[in-house]
């Protein structure tokens, strides 16, 4: 009887619609601390950043041991020490397969490696399409737990394979394109929860140290997976899996996917929607009504609320949702069904989740797609063939090479964060992303002829290369994403971002899921090879925001010859 009214008590918080969790985290405040006062809204925005950092760590730390374990899956047997409890032949000795794990044991085994690439990333580009549009129309709390959890099974699954024996081809293949399905759960909903607690201020560096969370998770996945993959490369996936679970389950009871579940709505700065943007609004409905007096209008006072008493009404109508356009614009029987006022118009529509063809009308978005394309074709490129890469071309082991590979995700952390930066002093995204590309293509070339003089100057080469490459992939997935789903074109429509991220990195995926599978069939004919289709890959995707550019110098000379 005590615990049915501890929870009816929690249950009949102010915050009716929150988590489970942040219910009893209230309850039980107002119980022990009562004249405890803290910033409810630096708290919550604290653990959205917390818990969509942790969420997108794990799926990129599901996404790295197949790229750890395929080394030991097909490897030349010839120089492996048989185990002693093996029973010694003399054929299976001199057999370079014996050690393999079917039915990676044949001559084909490179094409199949880089076919189990390609059914995750095809599926994971085709089903971020979708993943958007989904995204806009329920939960994000729903949809990212929903996500990491089946994401954690299928890699779970992956790691069973071994367990259980299983040598079918068909199976693997099946898995990692359920996994890649279901990992698109993961950026529209994290990129989206965290639009909606940050404004623009300061966003290139909010999303450059938030989005290390991919290289953090690169770095993880590769460490578990090294640590089991010479004992039992099955671990290396039941691990990681089991992890992404666990955090699953967090989010399902902590993560705020919006301010109004907490009455923080109108707190949070820079939210489309949010009653913060009032400033900007009342500067817009005060030049339509000087427009309106300057004409035959008849629009009476009485139609526009502005100031004090805008802010009257929401207080008022605290309990309700109540979007900007209805308190600042009300219709009555003289509005034109069609105004020259955009404000107006969009009272039926800026809450409606944009389409597929609304969102590619959106400046930026078409050239920042096809860049990302190729600069994921790159990023993904290494992501799945650098510990393969490094063995193939040095005299170091399996677990030593997936080691030495974390550093170019290290690089990726400093390179995000530095064209985050960037992005904030100078405001041109896509000058700072042709920058960083113009400088990888050289750097590229570099390596590859370089990275493998000695370990200290493969750790260097490594890094920078790690920073360059990841850079403008990094910017263009957060800060660009975000600018372009709360662009001004919208009219304050705050449904568009999930789905401008979703095409944006749908298109991006679809160069991960090239890259790997042509790195499989051009490495035949030699590793440098590879590396010249990585270097074309980075100047088309400067090519690409070539217009961008031009127009971000040609805004920048504009504000220079203003100040003068």
């Amino acid at each position: 009887m005590r615990i049915t009214r501890f929870f009816r008590s929690i249950m009949s918080t102010n915050y009716v619609d929150a988590p489970i969790g942040i219910k009893i985290i209230s309850f039980l405040s107002k119980k022990l601390c009562p004249r405890w006062q803290i910033n409810r809204v630096l708290c919550f925005k604290i653990s959205v950043l917390l818990l969509t950092y942790l969420a997108y760590m794990c799926y990129h730390m599901t996404r790295k041991p197949i790229s750890v374990v395929k080394s030991i899956l097909h490897r030349n047997c010839s120089a492996v020490e048989l185990p002693k409890d093996f029973p010694h032949n003399d054929q299976i000795a001199d057999d370079s397969n014996w050690c393999d794990y079917p039915p990676f044991d044949g001559d084909d085994a490179s094409a199949l490696l880089g076919t189990l690439d390609s059914s995750f990333l095809f599926a994971y580009a085709i089903a971020m399409f979708v993943s958007g549009f989904v995204a806009e129309r329920v939960s994000l709390r729903y949809f990212l737990t929903f996500g990491m959890l089946f994401s954690g099974i299928f890699c779970y699954l992956f790691g069973l394979g071994k367990t259980y024996n299983i040598h079918s081809f068909a199976y693997f293949a099946f898995v990692q394109a359920m996994a890649g399905i279901f990992q698109t759960s993961g950026w529209p909903g994290v990129v989206t929860v965290v639009g909606r607690w940050f404004g623009k201020s300061k966003r290139g560096l909010i999303y450059g140290v938030w989005n290390s969370h991919t290289s953090l998770g690169n770095i993880l996945g590769t460490l578990i997976a090294a640590n089991y993959v010479e004992t039992d490369w099955s671990m290396s996936f039941i691990m990681p899996g089991f992890i992404m679970g666990l955090i699953g389950m967090l989010l399902f009871f902590f993560l705020v996917d919006d301010p109004e579940l907490v009455n923080c709505h109108e707190k949070v700065g820079g939210n489309p929607s949010a009653g913060s943007s009032n400033s900007s609004s009342y500067r817009r409905l005060e030049s339509g009504s000087n427009i309106h007096d300057s004409g035959d209008s008849d629009v009476d006072d009485t139609d526009i609320v502005v100031g004090e008493q805008e802010n009257a009404s929401i207080r008022s109508l605290r309990g309700s949702v109540i979007s900007h356009t209805e308190v600042s614009m009300r219709v009555n029987e003289r509005t034109p069904i069609l105004s020259s006022n955009p404000s107006i118009n969009s009272k039926a529509t800026a809450e409606d989740a944009i389409g597929f063809c609304g969102a590619l009308k959106i400046p930026g978005v078409v050239e920042f797609s096809l860049c990302l394309f190729f600069s994921k074709l790159v990023s993904y490129t290494f992501l799945y063939w650098l510990p393969l890469y490094i063995q193939s071309t040095t005299t170091i082991g399996v677990k030593l090479s997936a080691d030495l590979s974390v550093v170019f995700d290290i690089g990726g952390i400093i390179g995000a964060i530095a064209a985050g930066c960037i992005s904030d002093y100078t405001g041109m995204s896509a000058a700072t992303c042709v920058g960083l590309l113009g400088a990888a293509v050289p750097m590229l070339l570099i390596y590859q002829f370089w990275g493998a003089l000695s370990m200290p100057i493969s750790i260097f080469l490594l890094f920078v290369v790690g920073a360059l490459v990841n850079g403008p992939y990094a910017l263009i997935t957060t800060s660009v994403s975000a600018e372009l789903g709360t662009h001004k074109s919208l009219n304050g429509n705050a449904k568009a971002l999930a789905t401008v991220t979703a095409i944006i990195d749908g298109t991006g995926s679809i160069g991960a899921a090239v890259g790997p599978l042509l790195a499989g069939v051009v490495s035949t004919s030699g590793w440098q090879n590879v590396f010249y289709m990585l270097m074309i890959s980075d100047v088309l995707a400067m090519i690409l925001l070539i217009r961008l550019v031009i127009k971000e110098f040609s805004l920048w000379r504009r504000r220079n010859s203003r100040i003068e």
